[in-house]
């Protein structure tokens, strides 16, 4: 593939910034620090159609054409083959979550069918890109330096997806912790691109 789609990793996380940005302008009284990201597209928001034509769709597309681009690196070995293929299960995830909205209330104790679809191509985002990174961690193709970089990313992350948590259940600053492990995550793939494209 065209080493210009190595930089679809970096690309992606850019957009996705803007897109969530611009999204919310349409959503009146939107908190990025008390909502998730998802609530843009749940259903019955004002942002219900507009928020996975702006910001899934095309993101699922660059997702997937830079883990295709990891798959066909040379040499591309298991651990590329792993990074890229869960990449690529990410990008499809990001898509299946826009498509199947999720309820307007995030605490409903009975979701709907679309909102438990939703919550499990969420859990696919997120694991998705837990996997990449831990594939790559110890390939001896890659830096000490990107190795403690891919240790860093996955440990925050991490600490951030236990604060989300209880910032769920607390219904404080839940949407402000979602962002920062989700963030933590996307640094990854935007080092990750960078990388390749200085190679």
């Amino acid at each position: 593939m065209p080493e210009i789609f190595n930089t679809f990793g970096f690309i992606s996380v850019i957009y996705l910034i803007i897109g969530v940005a611009i999204t919310a302008k349409f959503y009146p009284g939107y908190s990025h620090t008390q909502q998730f990201v998802s609530e843009l597209a749940a259903i019955g928001s004002p942002t219900q159609k507009l928020s996975p034509r702006l910001n899934n769709y095309p993101l699922s597309v660059m997702f997937c054409v830079f883990g295709l681009s990891v798959c066909d690196l040379h040499p591309a070995g298991i651990s590329e083959w792993i990074a890229g293929s869960s990449i690529i299960v990410h990008g499809l995830a990001t898509a299946v979550a826009g498509f199947y909205s999720m309820d307007k209330d995030p605490y409903i104790e009975t979701p709907s069918v679309s909102g438990q679809i939703h919550a499990l191509a969420g859990l696919l985002v997120m694991v998705s890109l837990f996997i990449a990174p831990l594939a790559l961690m110890f390939s001896p193709q890659y830096s000490h330096g990107f190795q403690l970089f891919s240790v860093l990313c996955i440990g925050l992350s991490v600490a951030f997806l236990v604060a989300t948590a209880k910032a769920y259940q607390s219904r404080n600053n839940a949407g402000l912790y979602q962002r920062l492990s989700y963030g933590a995550q996307l640094l990854w793939l935007a080092g990750f691109s960078l990388l390749l494209m200085m190679r």
